[in-house]
């Protein structure tokens, strides 16, 4: 039975009513002996308890797409092949325009929110440089089936999630598809391909999309195989122009390094709430050692280019959750790398899929700009640095286009 399924959400529902009435209706009839009596009407609360925690749980996964299925959860879940040493560039001397394209089979993405706007699909792809094996999801957009475009190749992002975080978090949880797709048809967002390959590799530790010989090649995994496998199979424009990637949380800290340390595989970066240093996530296998950390910390990466990329970086985050290590990335960043920073005030919210949801919209208004591959109709969405939160909504102060009026700058 699937952990994210209907039919396993359904049985805990049942489960948990029957929890609640057991107790009601047979505590004054249990008989025997009074140690007997005790034993079970404690069974009975620890039945009602547990049904209730997994209950929970349950609807608190489903929501946020933590947990894909039971490997993930209990830790027994592992997609590394191999880890050879690729060496600095993480193609481990491959000539990697001589492999030959491999056609991969589609099939529909199921659970909740996959089947909307066109539908999402799923393969399981077998990483040819990295030794990485595990499912990657694509959304195509409107215009993508469409005669007019049938010459067309589109521009693509690549969308990381938190950990621990499903790959279907960006369009179970954050709806990205669904609200991207009218935005698309309208002209008002460039129609990008949508690509979520997983990221939880290894059992029970983040990978820090580091390359770690011997442990896993998660760089390489999601800056070449991926790009590789979508360029095959889709008309895709070729890397880096048009080419993106987006996350949230460690996803953002992900994003945000890709970038800075690929310039020839991607243009632009989102980051939502990330951080610079790996150690901001515990279980980063990035954080390990001294050498690992700032290898993989954007920020020095940036700071010690001895040419700065050409990668325009957008950058949100609340005090003491992104903020800081964003401005502190605009602060090092020189021509022609460009960083643009979207303060988000505490009374967004906290550091949830309710903050991002609605920042998906405004985030990649900008990818279209910067890409320089659609037009934005409806007007720039320039978040302020420090809007007021007097009659805003929660999603407006999110995505940062609550008034500017009476605002204080909170650091």
């Amino acid at each position: 039975m699937s952990l994210t399924g209907t039919p396993f959400l359904s049985t805990l529902i049942a489960l948990s009513v029957v929890a609640l009435a057991l107790p009601l209706a047979l505590w004054s009839r249990v008989r025997g002996p009074r140690v007997l009596r005790a034993a079970t009407r404690a069974l009975m609360l620890l039945f009602a308890q547990g049904t209730a925690v997994a209950l929970v749980f349950t609807l608190v996964n489903n929501a946020n797409n933590l947990y894909d299925n039971w490997a993930d959860l209990l830790g027994t879940g592992d997609h590394v092949q191999q880890a050879a040493d690729l060496g600095a560039d993480g193609t481990g001397g491959i000539a990697l325009k001589r492999l030959p394209p491999v056609r991969q089979t589609f099939r529909p993405a199921t659970g909740p929110g996959m089947g909307a706007a066109g539908g999402v699909r799923v393969t399981q792809l077998k990483g040819r440089v990295s030794g990485v094996n595990a499912e990657v999801y694509v959304w195509l957009p409107p215009q993508y089936d469409e005669p007019a475009y049938r010459h067309h190749r589109f521009p693509v992002v690549e969308l990381l999630p938190g950990y621990p975080g499903s790959a279907k978090a960006w369009f179970g949880s954050l709806h990205a598809h669904e609200q991207l797709e009218p935005l698309m048809r309208d002209g008002q967002v460039a129609p990008f391909i949508l690509v979520a390959p997983r990221t939880n590799l290894l059992a029970g530790v983040d990978t820090g999309c580091a390359n770690i010989p011997g442990t896993v090649n998660a760089d390489t995994w999601l800056s070449v195989d991926v790009p590789m496998m979508v360029m095959d199979n889709f008309r895709a424009e070729s890397a880096p122009r048009g080419w993106a990637v987006a996350g949230y949380s460690a996803g953002a800290h992900c994003a945000a390094k890709l970038a800075v340390a690929h310039p020839d595989r991607y243009r632009a970066a989102v980051s939502l709430s990330g951080y610079n240093d790996p150690i901001g996530e515990r279980d980063s296998l990035a954080a390990q050692t001294p050498a690992l950390r700032a290898g993989n910390n954007p920020y020095l990466l940036l700071r010690g280019a001895p040419v700065p990329p050409r990668v325009s970086l957008y950058l949100s985050g609340q005090p003491h959750d992104g903020y800081e290590a964003a401005v502190a990335l605009e602060q090092t960043a020189k021509a022609p790398t460009t960083v643009h920073v979207v303060y988000i005030p505490r009374s967004a919210g906290g550091h949830t899929m309710a903050l991002w949801r609605p920042q998906v919209v405004p985030a990649f208004r900008w990818l279209t700009e910067v890409t320089g591959l659609g037009h934005v109709t409806a007007g720039r969405a320039a978040p302020p640095r420090s809007p007021s939160t007097a009659g805003a909504t929660p999603a407006e102060l999110a995505s940062g286009t609550a008034s500017r009026a009476g605002a204080v700058r909170r650091r």
